[in-house]
């Protein structure tokens, strides 16, 4: 029954044509869904989603260390997970400041902040670095400008010479033009030289 539907309905040669493409556009799109769906199962299965493993999340709600000038106590220590060493100095740190050397001291510093003020304050390269970004474009938009003026517009036009001009400000003047506020009542034309 269906088949003689489609017989009948697509029995003109147009729109067999046309079935065809909508069947292979059709096909097409089911190809790439299924593609998609394939490469995105691998991708998974190679981040260990399909192999039973756990990745690696990062807690967001948790407090994480952050220092800076405006800031002076980040949230937490610098270092969360102490040696040996650093155990015995926190031992240490319990005990009298006056009995720790001045290396204790610093290391001590160094388990609480990454950097003192003096680090955060020291001007960095970076200056250097937005300033030759700026200076190479500049020069790279300087090139593009020289290369469109020499190869891409043509050559101006004579009336742009310096000689054109000034003989047509010659020739206004001779032809008298806006004699009462334009060009002519500018120019004095019994000494020859401009009001």
């Amino acid at each position: 029954m269906l088949l003689e539907i489609f017989n009948t309905k697509f029995s003109q040669p147009h729109l067999k044509m046309l079935h065809l493409t909508a069947m292979r556009v059709g096909s097409l799109l089911a190809r790439r869904a299924t593609t998609a769906l394939t490469s995105s199962s691998a991708r998974m299965a190679t981040h260990g989603h399909g192999t039973g493993e756990l990745s690696e999340t990062v807690d967001m709600s948790q407090p994480t260390y952050w220092e800076s000038v405006i800031v002076p106590l980040p949230d937490i220590p610098y270092k969360n997970e102490l040696t040996a060493a650093d155990k015995s100095l926190k031992q240490k740190e319990k005990g009298p400041w006056s009995q720790l050397t001045k290396e204790e001291k610093i290391a001590l510093y160094r388990l609480m902040f990454c950097r003192t003020y003096p680090e955060m304050r020291r001007p960095t390269g970076e200056w250097k670095t937005v300033m030759g970004g700026i200076l190479f474009f500049l020069g790279f938009t300087g090139l593009v400008v020289w290369w469109q003026r020499a190869y891409v517009y043509p050559t101006p036009p004579r009336s742009f010479d310096e000689e054109w001009q000034a003989k047509q400000v010659k020739r206004m003047l001779d032809m008298r033009i806006g004699p009462i506020e334009g060009l002519s009542s500018k120019w004095d034309y019994e000494k020859g030289r401009w009001k």
